[in-house]
C-alpha cells in the first residue's frame, strides 16, 4: 500500500505540490479471472493543490493490464492512460459528497485510488482484439482459428407451429 502523508507537505491556498511515485498495485479480479498489472508498481503523476476549502488531488499514469479475453479465453493486453481528480473538504459538516474515501488522518492512500480509477477507466470487455469472435458455446472451439465443428443447429419443436403458420403466408 502506497500513503501519501499530507501533514508533510508545506503549502499554502493556490500553491501545488507535484511529485513522481511509484504505486503499488494488486491483481483485479473481473469476471471471475485474474488480471495483473504490468508493472505491479508504476510510477505515478501526483498533484496536490491547495485551494481554500480544502485540497485537490490529481493522479496520472499509464496502465498496462494483462489477462484473459472475456471471448476467447487467449492472453489479452489493455494499455490505458489513467487520469483521476479528488477534492477533499477540510471542514465537510454532514456532507459526504465533499470528502473522498482515500483520504484518512490526513493520509491519502494512493493505491487504493489508482486501482479504482483503473477499474473505472476499463472497457466493458477486455478482448484480445476487437473482431474476437470467442468460443463456440456448443462445441468449445476458439472461432478466431478454427471452425465450429457442431453442424447445424436442430430447429426447437416449441417453435413448430409458428414455423407452419409462416409457411401458409
Amino acid at each position: 500500500m502506497t500513503i501519501l502523508d499530507l501533514r508533510t507537505i508545506k503549502i499554502r491556498s493556490g500553491e501545488q505540490f507535484r511529485d513522481l511515485r511509484e504505486v503499488e498495485l494488486e491483481p483485479l479480479e473481473l469476471a471471475g479471472q485474474r488480471y495483473i498489472p504490468l508493472p505491479e508498481t508504476p510510477e505515478v503523476e501526483i498533484a496536490v493543490s491547495r485551494v481554500t476549502s480544502g485540497w485537490l488531488f490529481e493522479l496520472a499514469f499509464r496502465a498496462r493490464l494483462v489477462g484473459p479475453c472475456m471471448r476467447c479465453l487467449a492472453d489479452a493486453t489493455l494499455e490505458l492512460p489513467i487520469r483521476a481528480r479528488e477534492y477533499h473538504a477540510t471542514n465537510p459538516g454532514d456532507s459526504d459528497e465533499l470528502t473522498t474515501p482515500y483520504v484518512e488522518d490526513d493520509k491519502l492512500d494512493l493505491s487504493a485510488w489508482a486501482r479504482d480509477s483503473l477499474v473505472l477507466d476499463l472497457p466493458d470487455k477486455i478482448l484480445c482484439r476487437d473482431d474476437c469472435a470467442g468460443l463456440c458455446p456448443g462445441c468449445g472451439a476458439d472461432l478466431n482459428h478454427e471452425a465450429c465443428t457442431c453442424g447445424p443447429e436442430e430447429p426447437d419443436t416449441r417453435w413448430a407451429a409458428l414455423a407452419e403458420l409462416r409457411g401458409r403466408l
